[in-house]
């Protein structure tokens, strides 16, 4: 595995700055669970911000268990094309509850303007407004080129 210079690490953020859902793996005491989520980034992609209802068990685990890792891939960017074409970006985090109100209406704005449907879930009792503060990104292009970066 490579670490790669700083004009690849727009690469890989390109890659979070392109998309919009992600899968979320949690773990709590030793069992691993998977959440197709939707997401929005900072402008520096240094946070990633969802929402989970509290009554799940992501969350229980979120909140057991605050590292998490973030799947985003490129599948869909080129259909009918094969796997090698690909591309899979891991991102490693920790899980953050956002209490600031400030920082809750920014987000909040940022989440609806890529996902309005989300606005009345957002608003309900029962939502937890979350970042995913990025730690590292590990990038595989094709089925052999990995590189890290750790941010």
């Amino acid at each position: 595995m490579d670490t790669m210079p700083n004009d690849t690490l727009e690469k890989m953020k390109s890659v979070v700055r392109g998309h919009d859902t992600c899968v979320l793996a949690t773990v709590s005491e030793g069992r691993p669970h998977c959440s197709l989520m939707a997401y929005a980034a900072d402008d520096a992609c240094g946070e990633i911000y969802m929402v989970t209802p509290r009554a799940t068990t992501k969350y229980k685990n979120l909140m057991n268990n605050p590292l998490v890792s973030l799947l985003i891939d490129t599948r869909a960017d080129h259909p009918g094309r094969r796997p090698p074409d690909a591309r899979a970006l891991t991102v490693e985090g920790e899980f953050l509850p956002i209490r600031d109100r400030e920082k809750r209406a920014s987000v909040e704005a940022r989440l609806t303007a890529v996902h309005p449907y989300l606005k009345a879930f957002m608003n309900s009792e029962d939502a937890e407004i979350f970042s995913v503060k990025v730690v590292s990104f590990l990038l595989l292009e094709g089925l052999s080129d990995a590189y890290f970066e750790e941010v």
